[in-house]
């Protein structure tokens, strides 16, 4: 499985972040930009996701997102688990939203 760090994800211009967290994670804080898809609906939602681009995937620390990588490569989606998670990219003070 790919990985990057927050501060290499940042550099990226147009990256497709996709947080696996739970909904109210994902309103506490979030990596800017970062669109909301739970593990927990993963299955259900796969269809939401797009299949022609890299999908940077974050949680809070990169234990989930990790997960959904290995289960996302088994269905050919091109997937990079994003180390440290959402807890790293807040850490680097990089870009976040809320609510």
């Amino acid at each position: 499985m790919q990985s990057i760090s927050v501060t290499e994800l940042e550099k990226l211009d147009g990256a497709t972040i996709v947080d696996v967290r739970e909904p109210d994670e994902f309103a506490q804080v979030r990596a800017a930009g970062a669109v909301n898809v739970p593990m927990s609906q993963i299955i259900d939602r796969i269809d939401e996701l797009p299949e022609d681009e890299t999908l940077y995937l974050i949680c809070a620390v990169g234990g989930r997102s990790s997960k959904v990588a290995e289960y996302l490569e088994s269905r050919d989606f091109d997937v990079v688990n994003v180390d440290g998670g959402t807890h790293a990219w807040t850490d680097a003070g990089l870009p976040v939203e809320q609510g």
